[in-house]
């Protein structure tokens, strides 16, 4: 038996150009920002968890250039899944598909508590939980309307979500103060770098989901280089200017345990009823729901390429005929992430979406190297620069950084690993991996798409 997207049934509508990309790409990840990685200043301070987000966005700019390889090259819905399968058979693309999914179902809500909060910061009668799981309605609504309406949508938020940081910058930056930064140190060492990296991910956290969406993009040789690119230098400039700027202007310790960071800063510096402050919590919501969006389309995507190729009930690989969008991967997702809201714990559910993440971009990396020997003449419209240095040093610095996380959390890791287990386990049972794909299930060229 294969696997494969039955006969005559709708497909997935090619419309994404590279502006579109560049909005995903950065969509996805500016809630990170604005909330989150505030938590690594508890376990290293503001000088630790520089040196932290130093060394990771050595990770990801390494990481990114090598990954745009592989989008290129196998332009699939199924991204880390479609490469870890074509390299290392469907063991491969289990492990890659479970991680990826763990990692773009546990994103969301974590960005919809943020936005429950900035809600409630704004209007203290709005419950946070409340209002997170409304978002999670609208926004599935949304994007049941059309990839196209949903890319549209997404450029607009992100547009004003980077306007927003930029004008934050500019509104903080006469307050910094070195003396502010340094103060009430934590003494730097590799205990509390390490204990950082997972908050430090968060800054970038799924912009690899641009691969989920290959297959709704046109001329994806040129288009997909270019989004993710032009995407990562832009995050690489706002991560930098807003975590240096915010730990400069006050007692740091006072917004390292918060989900509304920069308000609170603002409120700060400026006085909780400024009309800067006002304003900026308002519109602040614009970034967490750019990157909400962003991971609702990542997470839906993941989910339909497995059902497709068998991984998951098949029911949901299912497109609607009428806006060509996976509605039930949507709403499946959907209800994972309202299950993860419910816990209430924003912290570990961001370390279980970076534990995913980690995990993803080391078989992604070692489905590079394998890739590079099994095929050869594979064509590749774009080739990681200075291979195999900048693949190298992408993966040892996830394995650093999955080691971190695990002994820095090993409740959360015994539960992400004993969960790929128990699914592994159910996937050998039913025989699942003697039922391979198509030949041609993964080849995805582009003329085709």
């Amino acid at each position: 038996m294969k696997h494969t997207a039955a006969a005559g049934s709708p497909t997935l509508k090619k419309v994404l150009g590279p502006l579109h990309l560049w909005a995903l790409a950065v969509g996805l990840v500016i809630s990170g920002e604005y909330f989150g990685w505030n938590y690594g200043w508890q376990v290293a301070g503001p000088v630790g968890f520089l040196v932290a987000t130093l060394l990771i966005t050595v990770l990801y700019v390494t990481f990114i250039f090598s990954f745009t390889e592989l989008t290129t090259a196998i332009p699939h819905a199924g991204g880390p899944f479609a490469y870890s399968y074509r390299a290392f058979g469907p063991l491969g693309g289990f492990v890659a598909g479970y991680a990826t999914l763990v990692e773009f179902l546990f994103a969301p809500p974590a960005i919809a508590a943020a936005l429950g909060s900035y809600g409630h910061f704004l209007y203290p009668g709005l419950p946070v939980l409340g209002t997170a799981l409304a978002c999670y309605v609208v926004f599935i609504s949304i994007n049941l309307l059309g990839i196209k309406e949903s890319a549209r949508f997404s450029l607009l938020v992100t547009l004003l979500a980077v306007a927003e940081l930029v004008l934050y910058m500019g509104l903080v930056a006469p307050h910094f103060r070195v003396r502010s930064f340094l103060a009430h140190p934590v003494p730097l060492g590799a205990a509390g770098v390490f204990a950082a990296l997972p908050f430090a991910i968060w800054f970038y956290l799924a912009i690899e989901g641009v691969a989920m969406v290959a297959e709704e993009v046109e001329n994806p040789r040129k288009t997909i280089p270019k989004g993710y690119i032009y995407g990562l230098g832009t995050l690489v400039l706002l991560a930098l200017g807003v975590m240096v700027l915010t730990g400069g202007i006050t007692d740091w310790r006072r917004l390292s345990g918060i989900d509304y960071p920069l308000p609170e800063a603002l409120g700060i510096v400026l006085g909780r009823q400024s009309r800067w402050t006002q304003f900026f919590a308002s519109i602040g919501l614009f970034g967490l729901v750019a990157s909400f969006h962003g991971t609702i389309i990542g997470y839906s995507r993941q989910i339909f390429a497995l059902a497709r190729s068998g991984y998951l009930p098949g029911v949901l690989a299912r497109v609607n005929p009428r806006f060509r969008t996976p509605h039930w991967a949507l709403v499946a997702g959907g209800g994972v992430g309202a299950a993860a809201l419910l816990t209430g714990t924003t912290a570990q559910v961001i370390i279980l979406s970076v534990l995913g993440a980690v995990v993803m971009y080391a078989m992604s990396l070692l489905s590079l190297f394998a890739l590079r020997r099994k095929e050869p003449r594979l064509e590749r419209p774009f080739t990681a620069p200075f291979y195999p240095y900048f693949p190298v040093v992408a993966l040892v610095l996830t394995m650093v950084s999955l080691g971190a996380i695990i002994y820095y959390n090993w409740l959360l890791s015994l539960i992400f690993f004993g969960g790929l287990g128990l699914m592994l386990g159910v996937y050998l049972l039913l025989g699942r991996h003697r039922q391979p794909l198509a030949e041609d299930a993964l080849l995805a060229p582009v003329e085709a798409l």
